[in-house]
């Protein structure tokens, strides 16, 4: 893949994040993708559709990429992600790095600033 398509496919995935999507979101990833976030480790479609269809209706997350880089089948990317803990809004320095396969996120790994899940 080249690295304008991984920064492309990456920037849809935020998009359809944005949108709260969750039917873009999914088709953006393998049927066998993985998504790690501090200690919690999703795999597969119907476990990663639960869960950004509660984090959408629950959080209202919205993420803005800072900073995207590309190389090969991998994308590292600097974001701010904004959401709705229990009412107060929360403002996160977030990574990600996603690796890619035929054009779709087969892993991310997200690192929060200080707490890896939101509290």
């Amino acid at each position: 893949m080249s690295d304008s398509a991984v920064a492309a496919a990456v920037d849809e995935h935020v998009r359809a994040f944005n949108d709260r999507d969750v039917d873009a979101l999914m088709d953006g990833f393998t049927d066998d993708a993985v998504r790690i976030t501090g200690t919690t480790v999703v795999r597969g479609r119907a476990a990663l559709t639960e869960l950004f269809a509660a984090a959408m209706a629950d959080l209202l997350p919205t993420l803005t990429v800072q900073n995207l880089l590309a190389d090969g089948d991998r994308a590292a990317c600097q974001l701010v992600e904004t959401l709705s803990v229990d009412g107060e809004r929360r403002v996160c320095s977030i990574t990600g790095f996603y690796r890619l396969r035929d054009g779709r996120i087969a892993s991310a790994k997200i690192h929060r600033e200080g707490s890896p899940e939101p509290e």
